[in-house]
């Protein structure tokens, strides 16, 4: 997400203006020269269709510098014999690069040979480091990563410069960075088959090379390729691997395809036999033989180790103590078959274990991993990243891995439509991976690839560059969406995009049927409505008013940009928006009819209107620029309940002639200017209604009309300036009277939270942490920050190890009270480390909470569904007045997001209560 802007190198101080490189004057283009590697070819290719997509005129390409005219940009390795000749020609000094990783220098030097000739040099320390340094190049010149996979259209320029002074670029943080494609049953493989490739009927070569340009321009150098049932393996389509040695991207495989075999297409029981390591032992090695030795010419990073034929554990197994025996064997018989067939020692082969599932439990049984072997830690397929190494596992020469979702099949529920993993929570989980040395190899599952582009990106920037640990969220997103849209549109979408994720975080789109997976259930009346309807007509209001930002945001994009817009923002926020509506609003629909409201039959057709608007923006994108993408947008992939088409209950009511309001939120606070909501609603007949009274508040409407057009009711927003007093009112309606009280209750003194619908909610995140073992995580949780016991703290026993964060707050009157201590669903930071707190309440005694859970428990589900893990503490009767929380850490990397004071009467809100 980072690279000098052309701006910025036209502003270049006059003194230096002798070292910019013109790229194109407006007439000429420079011409490009590369090396004999064919990645270095592909690079200069890439990089003259950039150029001139921006230029209007394409630079030659050759392999000889003869064709050099006045500028030449050479693109090779080091000590290939083009480099060496420049180097020597310019006197450009390239040792720094020697024995470096994917590391480039890029000069501009002029000829000594030849007068008048100047070369803009990228010297790569290997063939990836010149790949580099000519992706660099073109994110100089203006040309975006999502170019061609989401149509941001690069715009003509006349003329392009860049910064010719000698640059060595940084090595990569980590060494691995790499994407997975998967679950591509329902946009990947049918877009490819169908639409892109169909001469192959798959995901092919040509894909491929698609897939491997977009990884050069996001600095990725791994592939774990698609390998679900729906495609057809990957070597065993011809040209697949040559692409990939092509592009100079290294081939891996998932946790679930030991030694390069994708097994639930290349495994034929039927000719093979059983997968079973047990009874079948010589047709799998042999089996594993086969594909060493056809692939020991390409770069490749093996995964060893034993599983089931698919995502499963490994057949034939008794015992624990038989699988540890027979994935030690397994692992011990693959690395003689790498170590023969590349004819060297085995600990000089790239390998990884992946520790998915029921692997980590043979792990933790006591497997003997080889020294040289990378350990890769997976997430809990939530975002939670199940363990880290410790001490001693960062000490191992093969050192350690993660493996990231932003893109689910599984229980509890799939998320494979729209990705909404939070920024925030990835952040978070890839600084405590790097903090523990979790540096080797990072991959991360993109699914389809689409609509996954912005976390894509996110999660490959850091992986390049993880100093972007430290920037900002927001700012990061509005970096990156001023390289799609222009600088002065980042800002904005970044807004869009954060309201997005944070919608989410409460609850995944995918997840707003409140139903399950393995095994399947039906949809329910979602838990928004258990606290009545005011939850989720307060949900609905914000996604309608991010939704109206997005739309604003649409109308304002030129046309070279709609498109882009609409893939990269609009869908999927109108996506979220309208699955929430529509779920919401029929939710809504149940709880009115009970009351015998009338609006029930109008939320069912808004309910409606909001289904027939993803059906008609899914078409809409699979038709964009001339039918690319058709078949590349499912809005319901694996045709789970959630996303089916619901029925719209449509009640017939005899009217009836009086109103009612809900005006159960006009609470306000003296000095807090705030905005309340009350409805008006009426049971079938047409009537008009005023309010008398209610002085010292402004009103949207003070007077109106529920009939049909409306749905029977009217939502009217209160507004207090903070100033003076509140007179109670009425709202007179078909000659009935509806008393409304608003309360004014008055803040506690200082910085004491307030009491709000029976509930004092705490926000630690808030509190000075000067002497405490925690540290402030901005952009996430229920309330935009979350406290983080520090990742040094060392595991205690003792609850008062620690200085305590203290929580004060007070009560108006005496009542029996609980606390809800409301964390974020992480896991044990280490093997060596447990997940617990210690809470006091008034100086008694400190209760310890331990937040583990294990495996896929129904708590862990709960958990992960609704980014939340839960503790409750019954405190019994509390007098009137001051109180204090202690809260102790006992663990490394907890995450506590807030604790709420729940009294007598307090709803049970689904999210956070309100604060205000």
């Amino acid at each position: 997400m980072r690279h000098l802007a052309l701006p910025a190198l036209l502003a270049l101080p006059t003194a230096v203006h002798a070292q910019q490189a013109v790229l194109f004057d407006g007439h000429t283009t420079a011409t490009i020269v590369h090396d004999d590697a064919t990645s270095a070819k592909l690079a200069g290719e890439l990089l003259a269709r950039d150029i001139g997509k921006r230029a209007g005129k394409t630079p030659l390409v050759a392999s000889d510098l003869a064709a050099c005219a006045k500028l030449c940009i050479v693109i090779g390795q080091k000590d290939s014999a083009l480099v060496r000749a420049v180097a020597a020609d310019a006197k450009v000094d390239l040792a720094a690069l020697n024995g470096q990783w994917e590391r480039y220098i890029r000069v501009l030097a002029p000829s000594k040979q030849h007068p008048g000739r100047s070369y803009l040099l990228i010297a790569g320390s290997d063939p990836r480091g010149a790949i580099w340094g000519t992706v660099d190049l073109s994110r100089a010149i203006g040309i975006s990563a999502w170019e061609w996979w989401a149509d941001v259209t690069p715009r003509h320029a006349d003329r392009l410069v860049v910064d010719g002074r000698r640059l060595l670029s940084d090595a990569p943080s980590v060494q691995y960075r790499g994407i997975f494609l998967n679950d591509e049953d329902w946009g990947l493989q049918p877009w490819a088959a169908k639409t892109y490739e169909p001469e192959t009927g798959d995901i092919g070569p040509k894909t491929y090379a698609r897939v491997f340009e977009l990884m050069w321009r996001l600095k990725a150098n791994l592939i774990w390729p698609a390998m679900h049932e729906s495609t057809k393996p990957f070597y065993q389509i011809p040209g697949n691997a040559e692409m990939a040695k092509a592009y100079g991207i290294v081939v891996g495989t998932s946790h679930a395809e030991p030694m390069l075999r994708n097994n639930v297409r290349e495994w034929d029981e039927k000719t093979e036999g059983p997968f079973n390591f047990f009874t079948n032992r010589d047709r799998m090695v042999d089996y594993w033989r086969r594909r060493v030795d056809d692939v020991k010419g390409f770069e490749n990073v093996y995964t060893i180790g034993l599983r089931g034929k698919h995502d499963s554990a490994l057949e034939g197994a008794r015992s624990p103590e038989q699988a540890l025996a027979a994935t030690s064997q397994a692992i011990d018989l693959q690395r003689g078959l790498l170590a023969t067939a590349q004819g060297k020692p085995a600990d000089q082969v790239p390998q990884v274990l992946t520790l998915y599932k029921e692997v980590l439990d043979v792990y933790r049984s006591g497997l003997k991993v080889p020294e040289d072997v990378t350990l890769v830690w997976p997430e809990d397929n939530y975002g939670y990243l199940g363990q880290l190494p410790t001490a001693a596992e960062r000490a191992r020469k093969g050192g350690s891995g993660l493996y990231y979702h932003i893109s689910y099949w599984g229980r509890p529920h799939d998320y494979l439509w729209l990705a909404t993993t939070h920024p925030g929570l990835i952040r978070e989980q890839l600084d405590r991976a790097w903090q523990t040395g979790t540096r080797k190899l990072w991959v991360v599952n993109v699914g389809d690839i689409k609509p996954g582009e912005v976390l894509t990106s996110y999660f490959l920037d850091i992986a390049f560059d993880t100093k972007l640990l430290a920037k900002p969220v927001r700012a990061q997103l509005a970096d990156w969406a001023a390289e799609q849209f222009g600088p002065q549109q980042g800002p904005a979408v970044a807004d869009v995009l954060m309201e997005f994720y944070d919608l989410a975080w409460e609850r995944k789109p995918e997840f707003m049927g409140f139903s399950t997976v393995e095994p399947e259930t039906p949809i329910r009346i979602g838990d928004y409505v258990r606290s009545g309807g005011g939850e989720a007509e307060a949900r609905i209001a914000r996604y309608q008013a991010l939704l109206a930002k997005a739309e604003a945001l649409a109308a304002t994009m030129p046309a070279d940009r709609r498109d882009a817009f609409f893939q990269l923002v609009l869908y999927p926020v109108r996506g979220a928006a309208k699955l929430n509506e529509r779920n919401l609003k029929l939710d809504l629909a149940a709880l009115y009819a009970r009351q015998g409201r009338a609006s029930t039959n109008a939320l069912a057709e808004q309910a409606r209107a909001a289904h027939q608007t993803i059906v008609a923006d899914t078409a809409a994108y699979n038709a964009q620029n001339g039918g690319k993408w058709r078949g590349i947008m499912d809005m319901a992939p694996r045709q789970l309940a959630v996303f089916a088409e619901p029925p719209y209950p449509k009640i017939d009511l005899t009217p009836v002639a009086p109103c009612g309001a809900d005006a159960r939120a006009l609470a306000f606070a003296p000095g807090k200017a705030e905005t309340r909501y009350m409805t008006v609603y009426g049971k079938g007949a047409v009537s008009d209604w005023t309010v008398e009274g209610l002085e010292g508040v402004e009103l949207s409407a003070r007077a109106g009309r529920l009939d049909a057009s409306n749905g029977y009711e009217m939502r009217v927003a209160v507004n207090y300036d903070g100033k003076g007093p509140i007179a109670a009112g009425k709202i007179r309606c078909n000659g009935a009277m509806v008393y409304l009280e608003p309360v004014l209750q008055p803040f506690p003194a200082g910085d004491a939270t307030p009491e709000v619908n029976h509930i004092i909610s705490l926000t630690p995140a808030n509190l000075k942490l000067a002497g405490t073992p925690w540290e402030r995580i901005a952009e996430l949780g229920s309330r935009g920050a979350v406290l983080r016991s520090r990742l040094d703290l060392l595991s205690s026993d003792e609850t008062d190890a620690t200085a305590p964060l203290v929580l004060p707050f007070v009560l108006g009157n005496k009542g029996d009270a609980e606390l809800r201590i409301v964390a974020l669903p992480v896991h044990a930071l280490t093997s060596a480390n447990k997940l617990r707190i210690g809470v006091r309440v008034d100086g008694g005694a400190i209760t310890v909470l331990d937040y583990e859970t294990h495996g896929r428990s129904d708590e862990w589900k709960a958990n992960v569904l609704s980014n939340t893990a839960v503790r409750t503490l019954r405190l019994g009767l509390l007098a009137a007045g001051a109180h204090k929380i202690e809260v102790f850490a006992m663990d490394p990397g907890f995450l506590l997001d807030r604790i709420d004071v729940r009294l007598d009467g307090a709803p049970d809100y689904y999210g956070a209560p309100p604060i205000r």
